[in-house]
């Protein structure tokens, strides 16, 4: 085997490894399958598939194909196996990478491989998964730092301990196959940096699909951790709403106690149906019939504090959008908002109007009401001004739920009133 030809192959194969990681790391199964925290021996079975079908197939093209050496990569896998799955996987790894060999007459592939994996298991255990992800065959490029910091506070460097594996196994596999030549593959060159390359190339094919999949991972737990904050920003705009609510609420009824018993036993009832709903396990997301059916009962609260004559009540509801999936305490806020700043102030009273309409794949969602108004500022304006916690807290969830795909307007004219109008998609999602 000419140098030259051992010079490409090098090069060759690492963008054959870089390949091979980043088409892995495509797959949606694999992906979910080699970052799961445990995994029962049939998924790693299923794991172990992803990397043996294609690499196996790449030993029998380097058999098969002259001067396509870079196509076996079986050597590097072992030990991303031994390091990442553990000894006992590697091992499997390794015999099943060697079949095709020993097929052609290099029957050391199979005690090879079998003692690599074994090797790089053991020490995948004694590393620490993060020193793994973080491998690197570049140590440090500063001796003299290295030196100084393992002579300050000295301890085992795992990182060299994997670099030290990797080179010692390749060179103790090219010794194989120079003892015993056409029983074990392995790049013998004649020239000893080319040999020296042959070395180095190893580690650095195994540090690449590892910085490969530590990349991924990394973007994988940057969206676990946005979407967990996401939800945790949700939880605590819903528990910022929903005191606020009970306190307005409590008033009313204290407000009644002595003059109307009956009516305050009656919001209280009615305020125990509220309080059992708001307790129950929710999701983000509810039907808009079942924000409807919470919605009255507040809505029941605020007449009998009003006065039927003084809150008049009307919905203007398509049927189609009943089914359709919406955030839950979506309409009460506003409903409050309308009520307190919108008809509290008016001697007679006035009416609050509740609409929905299917607009093809969207839905809109309407909040009216004929009362003082607040002035026709924009939304921002309004949570400025602090016109209701309520509506700055809704506008924040469509926010967090649904990003730009989400409208949220304000129209409010002075003596008018205000309509709060919402528009979201109803495909996203829909209730069976």
């Amino acid at each position: 085997m000419s140098d030259n030809l051992i010079l490409i192959t090098l090069l060759v194969k690492l963008g054959v490894v870089a390949a091979v990681a980043s088409v892995l790391a495509r797959v949606t199964t694999f992906r979910r399958l080699f970052f799961a925290e445990q995994r029962r021996p049939r998924q790693t079975l299923a794991l172990l598939a992803f990397f043996l079908v294609p690499l196996t197939l790449g030993v029998w093209i380097r058999i098969a194909v002259p001067n396509f050496l870079a196509a076996d990569i079986s050597f590097e896998t072992v030990i991303l196996l031994g390091l990442l799955l553990g000894p006992e996987w590697a091992m499997l790894g390794g015999l099943a990478l060697s079949a095709p060999a020993v097929y052609h007459h290099e029957y050391l592939a199979l005690p090879f491989n079998a003692a690599l994996g074994l090797a790089a298991g053991v020490l995948g255990r004694f590393v620490e998964k993060e020193e793994i992800w973080s491998f690197t065959p570049f140590i440090d490029l500063s001796l003299y730092r290295w030196v100084r910091r393992n002579l300050r506070q000295p301890r085992i460097d795992r990182q060299f301990l994997m670099l030290f594996l990797i080179v010692a196994a390749e060179a103790c596999r090219d010794w194989i196959a120079h003892a015993y030549p056409h029983r074990l593959f392995a790049l013998v060159a004649s020239q000893f940096w080319v040999q020296a390359l042959v070395g180095l190339c190893a580690p650095i094919n195994v540090g690449i699909a590892l910085k490969v999949w530590n990349t991924l991972r990394i973007e994988m737990k940057l969206e676990e951790q946005k979407r967990l904050l996401l939800e945790a920003r949700l939880d605590a705009l819903q528990r910022q709403i929903n005191p606020h609510f009970l306190f307005n609420t409590l008033n009313s009824i204290a407000s009644l106690v002595r003059v109307k018993p009956e009516l305050a036993r009656e919001m209280i009832v009615k305020l125990g149906n509220i309080l059992r709903s708001l307790l129950k396990e929710h999701d983000s997301y509810v039907p808009l019939s079942e924000e409807l059916k919470f919605t009255d009962d507040y809505l029941d609260i605020e007449v009998v504090r009003f006065g039927a004559d003084k809150l008049r009540v009307e919905k203007e509801i398509d049927q189609r959008t009943l089914g359709v999936l919406v955030p839950s305490i979506l309409l009460q806020p506003l409903i409050e908002n309308s009520i307190k700043h919108g008809l509290e102030p008016r001697l007679n009273g006035g009416t609050v109007t509740l609409r929905s309409r299917l607009d093809g794949d969207r839905v809109r969602i309407e909040v009216a009401d004929d009362g003082v108004g607040m002035g026709n500022r924009p939304a921002s304006a309004l949570r400025r001004t602090g016109a209701g916690i309520g509506m700055k807290n809704v506008q924040e969830r469509l926010e967090v739920l649904y990003g730009n795909q989400a409208k949220f307007s304000v129209v409010s004219n002075p003596g008018r009133g205000t309509l709060v109008s919402i528009e979201i998609p109803s495909n996203l999602p829909v209730a069976s």
